[in-house]
Order: C-alpha cells, then sequence, then structure tokens
C-alpha cells in the first residue's frame, strides 16, 4: 500500500502570499465578483478588468485552476491532478488574453494515439501496436496491418469529422439561441438573439450535405458509426474512447457518437485537432490567464471559501465568505457547478420550484478516476520496447489506450459500474507528459497520469470508496498496465488515486463530473443546465455562471467564461 501524501501548491502561492506580495488586501465592494478559480472564472475576470471593471476572484482551495492545476504530490513530481491535456482552449481567447506573454508553453504531439496489443494480431498474426498521429500516409500505413479498407477509410472519416466541426465551431464562440428571448414581446431580448440565431443558421447552412452524418453522431451510437466505417477491432476500440471520455455511457448508448467529435474539435497553433501537453502542468494554463487578470488589476485570492450568494430583492448584491465576510458587488459570476451555484450557493427559495425540480434532474454521473503517478523509469512496452534506454520513444509522448483490443471490452466495463461493481478490465488512458517536459520530474524519472474508467460514484452493498478499496481498484489498473509493460510496478515511486467522491470533494465536481454535468444531447446548447435556466442570465438579476455547466460545456475551453463576460459587459450600465 502506498503512503498518501498531502499535495503540495505548486502553481500559485497561497492567497496570503499573493496578497503580501502584491500588497493586496480583501476590499467590502467590487464591481464584479467570481466564485471559483477554474479557468472559466478566470477568463471572466481578466476579460472583465481588461474593460475596466474591479473585479475579485476568490478561490476556496489553496491552489488556482480548479481541474486545470498543478501539485506537487510526492516530492519533485509535479502532476495534473485532474484535466491534463490542451486542444480545445479557443484560439480567440489565446489571442485577448495574450496567454504565450504571460507564460503560456505548449509541447504539440505527434503522433498522439498509441494502442498497444497484449497479444499480436493483425492481418499477418504479428501486429503489436496501431499508432496514429498527423501524418495521413503513415495512419494508413498503421491501419493496414489491421484491415486494408480501414486504412483507406480512415482519412475520409476524419475528414468528414473535421467538416462536421469546422461548421459547429461559430456556435462554440457564441451564446446558445434562448428560446424564451426569441419569443420575447421585448425588443431588447429579441435583439439580443440576433447574433446567436445567426451563428445556428450559419452553422446549419455550412453544414451541406453533412447535416445526415452530424444528425447520426448526435443521436446514434458510437459503435453504429464505427461500425459502418470500420471493420478492425483495435481502430475501433480506440476511436470508441473517445465517444464515452468521461462520461457514463458505452458506446452502444444512442447520442455517444456526439463525443467523438472532440478529438478534432480543438486547435493548438494553428493546427486542427491538434492536442498538446503544458510545460508546467495544467495549472500553467490558469496560472497564465491569472497572470492577464492580475496584470490588468483583478485580484485574485486563494482560501477564501464563498458560503452564500447575497441577494436582496432577488437581485444578487455580492457574497458571504465561510468566515462571515460579506462582499459588495453589482455582479456575482460563479465557476461553480450549477447545483452548486444555485442549490448550496442562492439563499433557499430564490428559485422557483419548477427551475429547482430542474436542477435536482440534471445528470452529473461521473465515471472517472484519475490515478497520478511517480516512477523512477519509463514504462517498457513489450509491443514497442524501449531502444534507447532512458530516452522517451514516440509513442511515449502519446495518450496510450489499454484494453483496447476489442470495443466489447469498454461496455463490459461500463456494465461493472452500472451494478456498483469495481470492474475488472478498466478502460485506460495513459498519458506520460514528462516524456516531453522536463520540468514534471527528476532527470529520468517520470510522470505517469491514468484517466480510467468505469468506476461507480456508489459502490455495491453500501461499501464506500475507503483507502482499502481505493487502493484495490489502483493494484487492478495497476496490473493491467503490468500486462502491457512489464516491470511498470516496480517502478512506481508514489500515487494519487482519484475516485468519483474525491474529485467532487477536492475539486468541487458535483457527482466527480469532469464536464459540471453529462455532455448529452438533453444537456447541451439551449438546455445546458436546464431548459429552464439556459442562457448565460441566471434568473436572479446580476448572477451569470460561467462554468463548463453552461454552453458549449466542458473542457479546457474557455468559452463558458468569455462569454458570461461579455454578457456582464451588456448589462453592467443597466443593473441597478
Amino acid at each position: 500500500m502506498f503512503r498518501r501524501r498531502q499535495a503540495k501548491l505548486l502553481n500559485c502561492a497561497a492567497s496570503n502570499a499573493r496578497a503580501f506580495y502584491r500588497g493586496l488586501q480583501l476590499k467590502p465592494k467590487y464591481d464584479a465578483v467570481v466564485v471559483g478559480a477554474g479557468h472559466n472564472g478566470l477568463v471572466a475576470a481578466a476579460y472583465l478588468q481588461k474593460a475596466g471593471l474591479d473585479v475579485c476572484v476568490l478561490e476556496r482551495r489553496h491552489v488556482i485552476g480548479g481541474a486545470a492545476v498543478t501539485e506537487e504530490i510526492v516530492p519533485g513530481f509535479k502532476f495534473s491532478r485532474a484535466s491534463y491535456l490542451l486542444s480545445l482552449m479557443r484560439p480567440q481567447i489565446m489571442q485577448d488574453l495574450q496567454l504565450k506573454k504571460y507564460g503560456l508553453k505548449i509541447y504539440l504531439r505527434n503522433p498522439s494515439s498509441y494502442t498497444p496489443l497484449a497479444e499480436p494480431g493483425g492481418l499477418d498474426g504479428k501486429a503489436r501496436s496501431l499508432l496514429l498521429g498527423r501524418d495521413g500516409q503513415q495512419n494508413a500505413q498503421q491501419i493496414a496491418q489491421f484491415s486494408q479498407k480501414d486504412a483507406k477509410a480512415f482519412s475520409e472519416y476524419e475528414h468528414q469529422l473535421e467538416r462536421i466541426v469546422s461548421a459547429i465551431d461559430p456556435l462554440l464562440d457564441n451564446p446558445a439561441v434562448s428560446v424564451p428571448s426569441v419569443m420575447s414581446s421585448s425588443l431588447k431580448d429579441k435583439w439580443s438573439s440576433v447574433k446567436p440565431v445567426r451563428a445556428l443558421v450559419g452553422s446549419v447552412k455550412s453544414m451541406g450535405s453533412d447535416m445526415q452524418a452530424f444528425y447520426e453522431l448526435m443521436t446514434a451510437p458510437a459503435q453504429k458509426i464505427l461500425d459502418r466505417w470500420f471493420e478492425s477491432e483495435p481502430l475501433k476500440a480506440t476511436l470508441a474512447t473517445d465517444s464515452v471520455i468521461g462520461a457514463m455511457a458505452s458506446p452502444q448508448h444512442p447520442g455517444s457518437g456526439y463525443v467523438l467529435l472532440h478529438h478534432v474539435m480543438g486547435e493548438l497553433e494553428g493546427i486542427k485537432g491538434a492536442w498538446a501537453y503544458v510545460q508546467g502542468g495544467m495549472g500553467a494554463v490558469s496560472q497564465a490567464i491569472a497572470n492577464c487578470a492580475e496584470d490588468h488589476g483583478a485580484s485574485v485570492f486563494c482560501d477564501k471559501p464563498v458560503k452564500q450568494i447575497l441577494t436582496n430583492r432577488n437581485k444578487a448584491q455580492g457574497v458571504v465568505l465561510a468566515d462571515g465576510t460579506e462582499i459588495k458587488a453589482k455582479v456575482v459570476l460563479s465557476n461553480a457547478t450549477p447545483k452548486v451555484t444555485y442549490l448550496d450557493l442562492l439563499p433557499e427559495k430564490t428559485l422557483a420550484q419548477e427551475e429547482v425540480d430542474q436542477l435536482k434532474q440534471f445528470d452529473y454521473t461521473s465515471p472517472v478516476t484519475k490515478i497520478n503517478v511517480a516512477v523512477d523509469r519509463l514504462p517498457n512496452f513489450t509491443a514497442d520496447p524501449n531502444t534507447k534506454g532512458s530516452e522517451p520513444m514516440p509513442h511515449h509522448q502519446c495518450t496510450i489506450h489499454l484494453n483496447c483490443e476489442e470495443s466489447s471490452l469498454i461496455h463490459d466495463s461500463y456494465l461493472d459500474a452500472q451494478q456498483g461493481k469495481i470492474t475488472k478490465r478498466p478502460m485506460i488512458e495513459m498519458v506520460i507528459p514528462s516524456s516531453l517536459d522536463p520540468t514534471l520530474s527528476p532527470s529520468g524519472s517520470h510522470v505517469v497520469l491514468l484517466f480510467t474508467q468505469f468506476t461507480p460514484y456508489k459502490l455495491a452493498g453500501g461499501e464506500e470508496w475507503d483507502d482499502q478499496n481505493r487502493n484495490t481498484y489502483a493494484d487492478i489498473v495497476f496490473d493491467v498496465i503490468e500486462r502491457y509493460a512489464p516491470g511498470f510496478k516496480d517502478s512506481v515511486i508514489g500515487r494519487d488515486i482519484l475516485t468519483p467522491p474525491d474529485l467532487e470533494k477536492t475539486f468541487g465536481l458535483t457527482g466527480g463530473n469532469i464536464f459540471h454535468g453529462t455532455m448529452s444531447l438533453d444537456q447541451l446548447y439551449m438546455a445546458r443546465p436546464t431548459p429552464g435556466l439556459a442562457g448565460l442570465r441566471c434568473p436572479v438579476p446580476g448572477l451569470y455562471l460561467c462554468g463548463s455547466g453552461n454552453h458549449p460545456g466542458g473542457g479546457v475551453m474557455g468559452s463558458p467564461g468569455r462569454l458570461a463576460a461579455k454578457a456582464v459587459l451588456g448589462d453592467f450600465k443597466s443593473l441597478d
């Protein structure tokens, strides 16, 4: 059993230290208060401060970033403790906030996906792995080990997804269409809907002949889509992981096809679909945004948990901290989940009962257990043995898919979780960011991050996720890795295990859901977080939801924060 270590602060000092070094003190009043220093909250703060508002960000933890955080769990090893890759951050935000100027550095990955096989397979019975990247010809050669047909089809499959993403891309930078605003008799409400409606109509027109494929992606099981395109199981299973990442769903579930878009939805350095490691870990993304906000005059405080959102005559007036301190503000932006914002922080009976009932039905189910591991050497995969000693090989920089020989393994693991069981065949995505970023670990040692599914929030028989069950599950995960990379278990120096309840407790993620709520069709766009509460403006004037529980949803994207800030700036003068 590994001794659990208290996490050390990496990417920001404690709040008192921040205040001391910058000469800051918490003031009794600001123009805007942001609840939570996750990346979306920081994005909102940066935009508002740049526009001339006096902004304060209040973070309950000792470190900024929310789930986009870097922490030193094992001495000398810097872990991206929750989120672990960058791709979805909107290019407009990168440009507007000058994140490179404020310290953001990235390592693009190519190749990006590696699926080792436990036993040789393929057309000749000798194939050991599947390696995919940005080179179409090399991808075809890799896939041809398993199917000539699939090798030819893969490029068109990718191009179709890219066309669809290009068509819907404007929707990510615009508010969702608000049906009540469209139907309102108020000219102001109707005018506010013009831009979102134009964006929606433009996306539909741009879809062209791909509209049917888009509809299928939004409604059909990913397995059905992949079965029509491909025949080789290692390829289908590898792609199927994209359809269920972070979701308590099987590739056989209707609507799971939508998340297939996520692996091509991002853009970095002008490269569509690129994914990267961030130098210093994901906390460096949050730190760069905070640097921008603070450079323009924003105040960011850690160790300042908000107990309640203050209201007066059903209007937001500020917040009350856990220690009783009141901070007044003209507007309050919440980076917390919809459940925390509306049901925990607002005074009881602020919302109509119908709205409360809808919120209670919002799905936060999470299958994710994140395991962060410090190792004293690179994993050595039997499928592709290390030939350069301690020097990383191309596949070490990839997302490494384990238990991906067949799509049915993903479904079987999902069924285990539905019964409250600790699965014996978890779906595992392994990344080794230190393969490209030498700042994360001592020389020769490495950081291994394991994003695993499927684990239930509640175990069968009333059992809890105590240390024994955490370690039982982690041992199963390590046994799986050992099958592909013998010697892995002996290389482990320490580990940090975060089950769904741990993710909820540590990061404030309701249900442990990394997206602030399931990204299903009934909880997207004009229905996020609920049909009655969709939109940037909350039913309480002066309160705005700026986290991933709002459109366009989860991922280290920043768009919910930017859209909320733009709404505040449009409303600010009219708010009493």
